[in-house]
């Protein structure tokens, strides 16, 4: 049961932390989400939206050995994962490198529910 719950903490921090490279700028915001990022505004929003990943990313990693913040990090990877996923499904009509996004939060909820199965059956 730990190895699951261990395999599923670090793949769905594996998968928040992708973004973390779009903090370098616009060029590497345009290759993650197939937009020309040329607004100063949007490019903020985006680096930010990296930072904040990052940080549910990490928490993922933490709670691998620190067993006490588990329930906490999978309710913020929760909330990541589903609240995009909603976004995208009410929004549609995304480009072919947000649906590489959506599969790969449809992958993180997977992971989640594996890991709360686990940590609910400690």
């Amino acid at each position: 049961m730990e190895l699951l719950i261990r395999i599923g903490l670090v793949g769905v921090g594996v998968i928040h932390l992708l973004p973390i490279m779009g903090v370098t700028g616009a060029a590497a915001l345009q290759r993650l989400y197939g937009l020309p990022i040329s607004d100063p505004n949007l490019l903020i929003l985006l680096q930010h939206r990296a930072v904040l990943f990052a940080i549910v990313g990490l928490l993922q990693f933490a709670a691998v050995f620190r067993v006490e913040w588990r329930p906490l990090a999978l309710a913020v990877g929760a909330v990541s994962v589903v609240s995009f996923l909603v976004v995208a499904l009410l929004v549609g009509g995304y480009n072919a490198a947000i649906a590489r996004v959506v599969w790969a939060d449809v992958l993180a909820l997977v992971l989640l529910a594996m890991a709360s199965v686990g940590v609910w059956r400690r």
